[in-house]
């Protein structure tokens, strides 16, 4: 109960509507007293007139006029003469005066909270304006103890009364609530863990039903929520499915490569001078092609290998990637250019960083034989005291809206058409396996430009 939502606010409610209640208390009991000697004041003025009436009233009679009134003497000012009306011995001296014509109600708190700390009896002087204006002040003498019992009464029926408010107050807010909040979140609660049971099922998407606006939006984001996570295990499901279906490729390709490869050896041995030039570049691309069909055979077991850094000159590695995509081009306009200082050597996996250079290469060509345009590629590179840069840079139609916010996201990042945007994945994956980054520095009508920082770290 006390660890619900819908007990702690039970619990919390009668907490502050006592609180509140006891504000309340302290300038009641004040008001209590201030009435309490103002009624005594009433009382004395009317024993008081009963004298004026008949100077000749006993003591007897006076006596009992006095304990009517609650008070020990009576003494009224008229006509600016200060005249002892009713009196009768007084067991206590006088301990203090209090005029309640000019109490404030910070003086009437005061006195009433001193008042209740001191339970002993004492007697004490009370001035007050007579009522019906009779007269200019009258005056009586009191007891404290009978005032004193009777405001520790007053306070105790308050105090009882305030509880009995305060339960009821917190048991029609504790109904309201468990209507309003505790019951809507539990079936909140409800719907997520009939959901969770079975992820996939479209059927356990939550309906959202609350009165109240904030759990109503918060059943909308769970829909929400929920409705991009089937999706997201929809689409987990085909890629684990595509997975399987690229291994098996990569397996048999694998396979195939390496029977072409030894192909290649034989037709090394030509004598055509034509055939003996490009045999070694046959060579490389096959055995490249082979490497990659293990990476991925390795990246559907989910083991995808970490880079063997070493140190490797970057023109000759950009030299066959240029090569490679001029054979591409044949007889086009397209430039293929590069800009590296002579000998610049970097640190990193020279196949994995063939593949990422390779990549965003092709498809810069690819963008820009698509715009029919004649265009530009270039691979530029440079180094500071903390990283090694590549840079490759196209004159291209730049990337489309669509692409750039799914960059680097499989099967949703492509910039061409038909394309898959596995590619720039990859490459992005297999840089920050360097401890790098791959980045779109800009794009536009004007051509776009990625970098690659690979950190220099610690020296081998």
């Amino acid at each position: 109960m006390l660890n619900t939502l819908s007990g702690r606010f039970l619990i919390l409610t009668t907490i502050f509507v006592m609180l509140a209640e006891i504000m309340i208390f302290v300038p009641s009991i004040a008001r209590f007293r201030e009435d309490y000697l103002q009624n005594r004041l009433e009382r004395a003025q009317i024993a008081s007139l009963a004298l004026l009436a008949d100077d000749m009233i006993d003591s007897d009679l006076e006596e009992e006029l006095l304990e009517n009134a609650g008070v020990f003497n009576v003494v009224l000012r008229r006509d600016e003469v200060r005249q002892l009306m009713l009196s009768t011995p007084m067991p206590l001296d006088i301990d203090a005066t209090y005029d309640l014509r000019d109490g404030t109600a910070m003086v009437l708190i005061r006195d009433a909270m001193r008042r209740l700390r001191e339970p002993e009896n004492k007697m004490i002087r009370v001035i007050g304006a007579p009522v019906q204006e009779a007269g200019l002040l009258i005056e009586v003498t009191v007891e404290t103890e009978p005032m004193r019992d009777a405001m520790l009464d007053y306070g105790v029926r308050i105090l009882v009364l305030s509880a009995v408010i305060s339960i009821f107050t917190a048991f029609l807010l504790f109904i309201a609530v468990r209507a309003l909040i505790v019951i809507p979140i539990r079936r909140v609660v409800g719907h997520m863990q009939h959901y969770a049971a079975s992820p996939e099922d479209a059927r356990r998407i939550i309906a959202p039903s609350a009165s109240v606006t904030e759990l109503r939006e918060a059943e909308e984001a769970l829909r929400a929520m929920q409705t991009e996570l089937i999706a997201a295990l929809r689409q987990k499901d085909r890629l684990a499915q595509l997975g399987t279906a690229v291994s098996k490729i990569s397996h048999d390709l694998r396979n195939i490569l390496t029977s072409a490869q030894l192909f290649t050896d034989r037709i090394g041995s030509s004598e055509d001078p034509l055939v003996r030039r490009m045999a070694p570049k046959l060579v490389g691309s096959i055995t490249r092609a082979v490497h990659l069909c293990e990476s991925t055979l390795a990246f559907g077991k989910a083991e995808e290998p970490s880079p063997t850094l070493t140190l490797l000159t970057l023109d000759d590695l950009v030299a066959d990637v240029l090569d490679g995509e001029r054979l591409a081009v044949g007889d086009g306009d397209l430039i293929l250019s590069e800009n590296i200082p002579p000998q610049f050597t970097l640190r990193a996996d020279p196949e994995q960083l063939f593949r990422v250079v390779s990549n965003l290469v092709r498809n810069a060509r690819q963008a820009i034989v698509a715009s029919g345009d004649n265009g530009e590629i270039n691979v530029s590179a440079y180094e500071d005291n903390d990283n090694w840069w590549v840079e490759i840079a196209d004159t291209g139609p730049g990337l489309p809206p669509k692409a750039q916010e799914h960059l680097f996201t499989p099967f949703q990042g492509g910039a061409s058409k038909g394309g898959t945007g596995l590619g720039l994945a990859i490459a992005s994956e297999l840089i920050r396996a360097h401890g790098g980054a791959l980045e779109l520095d800009r794009t536009g009508p004007g051509g776009t430009v990625f970098s690659i920082r690979l950190p220099k770290g610690e020296e081998i």
